[in-house]
């Protein structure tokens, strides 16, 4: 398995993945994945294993600690240094998982924005999901403002610096 940027050809298998990792309210537009391969390229990554992408981690920098639900409609281009990263979305395939490629795709994601001097990563989850995310280093901040897709949403952060 090797880990690179995301590809504009990469476009119909990351629209597959994210709507086998999401549900339809929750899931990112076809125009969204679009925007974000064209505008934030250095902060989408893609697992990928025989030409086959078997899992994603996207989002931008931005100037707030949390994740706020207009980051889902609309992308902006990555400062060259600082902020905070944000993760939109981590997906791994069914048939791939158990497997520590979100983690690894988590990992890289981190290594990048360190280089960009950014001060933590953020995202928001579903409850069922926090232990893998403290697993992996994060903090449980509370249920986020967010409603995005209709659900309950935790902020996790994660210090890069310390």
């Amino acid at each position: 398995m090797k880990i690179r940027k995301v590809r504009k050809s990469d476009l119909a298998q990351l629209i597959e993945l994210e709507n086998s990792g999401f549900t339809p309210e929750e899931a990112a537009t076809k125009q969204a994945f679009i925007t974000r391969i064209e505008t934030i390229p250095d902060t989408f990554l893609v697992a990928e294993e025989m030409n086959q992408i078997i899992g994603y981690v996207n989002g931008p920098v931005i100037s707030m600690p949390h994740i706020t639900d207009d980051l889902f409609e609309q992308t902006i281009p990555n400062p060259d240094r600082g902020g905070y990263q944000s993760i939109l979305g981590l997906v791994v395939a069914p048939n791939c998982q158990g497997k520590g490629i979100a983690s690894q795709l988590l990992r890289a994601l981190e290594d990048k924005a360190r280089e960009k001097d950014r001060l933590t990563v953020t995202l928001t989850c579903r409850q069922f999901l926090i232990p893998f995310y403290e697993k992996n280093g994060y903090t449980n901040q509370g249920i986020a403002a967010s409603e995005h897709g209709g659900m309950k949403w935790f902020n996790m952060d994660k210090p890069l610096n310390e």
